[in-house]
């Protein structure tokens, strides 16, 4: 039986006594045991993922982790990471978007026949390309919100519809080379950061990460409530900054950070701030979490439609661009293949729920990364695409099955 401490105000019994105890490191270790219990995982399984395959690898061929191909490995990442951050946003809606990968084609298309057949400033073709994007994401919204159009037929409509305008802009030719010195393929293909930009960067999520964590803290105890223990927001910024300092200095043993990777990085970056810290992101996670409550609590919900397809297929466009300066072409191959799959398996993969109402960027930038590190292992082992599609559908299929048991173990533990 618990022992009263106070006799006219709140009790305290010896249970709180041990909670106070495990403030700081032991507290922090115990509240993530508990979440796990729960149900709540987060991004543990993609990380256990990633580390387990990085380790297979490694030992049937040590070139895997040399720096050099890591940094290959994430030149890879950028082009389609980028196309699944977009598929986040309409995956937290509950909505798919089949045709990213027929967008990224067209936008690669219209990049070279505007710039190098047309003879359009770089600037006007790349913003065309964006524009037509965004077009075609308030589109889909539009079918959606205003004819029920289901996003799944109305995005597999919209795949062929944006592959034969690729293919119609392109003409009997059906590839248009891009200049290898303009600054586009230059950036998709050989530059990098310069180390010391590289580090600094990498000290900056440390020191954000104190930053936010003592305005919270002082936030929460000016109005009495419980903070975070100062103990464990240092010892969280010091192994995160640890860990990235350690990355870059190993990638800059090769030929270093790429900027495109960057890029990512940053996008995956504002995308999460805009979803975690703004009216619109919780409106997105109400919306995914239930449509009907979130429109009797005032939200517009049409809006947060359109708003998700359009950057969908915005993002989806800027990946096509990528695309075509990593491979200094437009082609009729842009896009096709498996960049649809690539694009949905990184952010399911990543932890973004298929039942909509839970995900974040960084699902999709740890998504892709495991899907590159599948494909840059197998060929390295000169071994078919035939097994590279069918251990990449293994693993696709092991995170929806993680996400659905998750997913009735935390409803179980809500109804508890």
């Amino acid at each position: 039986m618990s022992q009263q401490i106070s006799k006219d105000g709140p009790t305290l019994d010896r249970s709180d006594v041990r909670v106070k105890h495990d403030d700081g490191i032991m507290g922090m270790v115990s509240s993530f045991i508990n979440r796990v219990r729960s149900g709540d995982l987060g991004m543990l399984p993609v990380a256990v993922g990633l580390i387990v395959i990085s380790t297979v690898f490694s030992i049937l061929n040590p070139i895997f982790l040399a720096p050099n191909n890591l940094v290959n490995l994430l030149f890879d990442c950028a082009t389609v990471g980028i196309i699944s951050l977009g598929i986040v946003c309409v995956l937290l809606l509950g909505e798919i978007d089949l045709s990213v990968g027929s967008m990224s084609g067209l936008a690669s298309a219209i990049i070279g026949v505007l710039w190098v057949n047309s003879g359009w400033p770089i600037a006007g073709a790349l913003l065309a390309a964006l524009v037509m994007g965004a077009a075609v994401g308030a589109l889909y919204a539009v079918l959606y919100n205003r004819l029920g159009m289901p996003s799944f037929v109305a995005t597999l409509a919209g795949l062929l519809a944006l592959l034969g305008m690729q293919l119609y802009i392109l003409g009997p030719t059906g590839s248009i080379n891009l200049p290898y010195a303009s600054a586009l393929v230059r950036f998709g293909q050989i530059l990098v950061m310069p180390a010391w930009v590289s580090h600094t960067l990498a000290l900056l999520p440390g020191v954000i990460m104190i930053v936010s964590g003592m305005r919270a803290r002082r936030r929460r105890q000016s109005v009495n409530l419980s903070s975070q223990p100062l103990s464990t927001l240092i010892v969280k910024a010091a192994v995160l900054t640890l860990a990235l300092e350690f990355a870059v200095y190993y990638l800059n043993l090769g030929r270093g950070v790429p900027w495109m990777f960057g890029l990512l990085v940053a996008l995956a970056i504002i995308l999460n701030y805009a979803l975690t810290k703004t009216k619109w992101g919780r409106s997105m996670f109400a919306v995914g979490g239930n449509r009907e409550a979130a429109r009797r609590s005032g939200i517009n919900v049409r809006r947060i439609y359109l708003s998700a397809f359009m950057l969908c297929s915005t993002l989806a466009a800027l990946g096509g661009i990528l695309s075509a300066s990593r491979l200094a072409s437009s082609s009729q191959q842009a896009g096709t293949g498996d960049v649809n799959l690539n694009a949905i398996a990184a952010a399911v993969i990543g932890g973004t729920s298929l039942f909509g109402g839970r995900g974040s960027a960084y699902s999709a930038l740890l998504g892709i990364i495991v899907i590159q590190a599948i494909s840059n292992g197998l060929t390295l082992l000169n071994l078919s695409s035939s097994l590279r599609y069918m251990i990449t559908g293994g693993v696709l299929a092991i995170a929806v099955i993680v996400d659905s048991l998750a997913r009735r173990s935390r409803v179980s533990h809500g109804r508890a």
